[in-house]
């Protein structure tokens, strides 16, 4: 029997922890659907849109080897992507564990048989982090020396 295994997430900003939690999703799967959540959910769940439009993000993680489909998640329920994309085992990083989201997550997929596995989460790179580096960054950029501002 194939084991299909789904790694949904913003993929925002690229990164080695996105790397590794895909990496090692395809070692514990016969076939890799990531998911790449939408602009318009990731606002609506996290308050913010990503940098990468969801066309690039989708098109950075299905370049990978490893993944073996890329699925463009449009709604907020997990339960409903599965409805859609059918997958054995969602794969998460274990910040979701323990937590009230993670829990929903575990009891909404036991109850169609759908696996919860959680992989350490890389502590020391983060697009949360990305993003506050290049904003310290763009605030600290002096205006002029090679620097365009542009108005409209």
């Amino acid at each position: 029997m194939t084991v299909i295994g789904y790694a949904p997430g913003a993929y925002d900003l690229f990164h080695v922890g996105h790397l590794n939690i895909l990496k090692h999703a395809a070692e514990h799967c016969d076939r890799l659907i990531a998911g790449v959540v939408s602009d318009e959910m990731l606002l609506l769940t996290k308050g913010r849109a990503p940098v990468i439009p969801l066309a690039e993000r989708m098109e950075i993680v299905s370049n990978l080897r490893f993944v073996d489909a890329v699925h463009a998640e449009v709604v907020p329920d997990k339960v409903d992507t599965w409805r859609e994309v059918r997958f054995d085992v969602i794969f998460k990083g274990d910040d979701w564990r323990g937590t009230a989201k993670g829990e929903k997550l575990e009891r909404d997929f036991a109850e169609v048989g759908v696996r919860v596995h959680y992989f350490p989460y890389t502590m020391h790179t983060s697009s949360t982090i990305l993003r506050k580096a290049l904003a310290a960054i763009d605030a600290e950029a002096p205006v002029g020396r090679g620097a365009r501002v542009l108005t409209s």
